[in-house]
């Protein structure tokens, strides 16, 4: 009888095996001859030679189907059983307008015309500005891009920045160090990341730094390298601030700048970085500028309406 040891890397075991290793005894029940063991993040096969290729077969379209998919079910499994390459029953995950399959089955996807061209202007351009009002899903579709480069091995690491500018706040008298200080302006950023990555994974990733968030602050004198990065909340840089950033661009990098003109935190009299770059920076061959408004909104149905009375009122 012969043995062969399967790894898997970057897959939650409890996603792929499923519930009281459902997934795994199903492609057991299959093979009765053969011997299927999971331990930790190792799966053992022992059998003959045709029935091992047979079952290593199965679990490499399983794990694939994981990676797009973000999870595997009983009926996924009996679906490769029986020799097909796909489900049979299709569902919203073939939309077209799909980013990535996130945790627990999530899809990601661009919902409205405008998202729509931000995913495709990142697909085009190494540089695309993203301006809009809050709600509209530039940050979510921003990291969305981000993960699904790193997930199809486009980049090796995703770098998230913002400037820890204060919005009515005091970040000096937040308890706690620089981190911790800081991490509450970052919040957004890793829930957008929960919900597109494994707990496991992610925090595997931001240990082993493969994603990183970090202040605006911490950018300088680095170049970085096949990495796609993002800078949110752009329109709190300063314009020496902006250069810094679009300066750090290494020759295999991507990056995503996101912000929204009508909250500059930054005092009155400082010019804000991104209302500058979109001026200076505009006609430049390579670069994509991505205007988002009030029909992107993606948040409560009110926050449509507040935003146009805001709007009302400044005019």
């Amino acid at each position: 009888m012969l043995e062969k040891i399967i790894t898997l890397e970057d897959v939650s075991m409890v996603d792929f095996l499923g519930i009281h290793n459902s997934n795994i005894k199903e492609v057991s029940a299959a093979f009765p001859k053969s011997k299927i063991i999971s331990r930790g993040n190792e799966i053992r096969i022992q059998g003959t030679a045709p029935e091992i290729m047979r079952i290593t077969d199965v679990l490499e379209s399983l794990v694939a189907h994981y990676q797009k998919y973000g999870k595997v079910t009983n009926e996924n499994v009996r679906v490769y059983l029986n020799g097909i390459s796909k489900p049979a029953v299709q569902h919203a995950e073939d939309d077209a307008d799909v980013i990535i399959y996130g945790n627990k089955g999530l899809v990601v996807k661009a919902k409205t015309a405008n998202q729509k061209l931000l995913v495709e202007a990142a697909a085009k351009f190494d540089l695309v500005f993203a301006v809009g009002p809050a709600g509209t899903g530039k940050t979510y579709t921003a990291v969305a891009i981000a993960v699904r480069a790193l997930k199809n091995k486009e980049v090796r690491k995703i770098i998230i920045t913002r400037p820890a500018v204060e919005a009515g706040e005091n970040l000096g008298f937040l308890p706690g160090d620089l981190k911790e200080k800081i991490d509450p302006y970052l919040r957004p950023i890793y829930d957008a990341l929960d919900d597109m990555i494994a707990p496991e994974k992610l925090k595997l990733y931001l240990e082993s730094r493969v994603i990183e968030i970090a202040p605006l602050a911490y950018m300088r004198g680095r170049t970085l390298n096949n990495a796609f990065i993002l800078l949110d909340e752009a329109q709190n840089t300063t314009p020496m601030q902006m250069k810094m950033f679009l300066t750090r661009m290494g020759p295999s990098s991507k990056a995503i700048i996101t912000g929204d003109k009508s909250q500059i935190d930054l005092p009155k009299n400082q010019k804000s970085g991104l209302i500058d770059s979109l001026s200076i920076l505009k006609g430049i061959k390579g670069i994509s500028f991505v205007e988002l408004d009030g029909s992107d909104v993606v948040r409560h149905r009110l926050v449509k309406d507040i935003l146009a009375a805001y709007e009302k009122t400044d005019q």
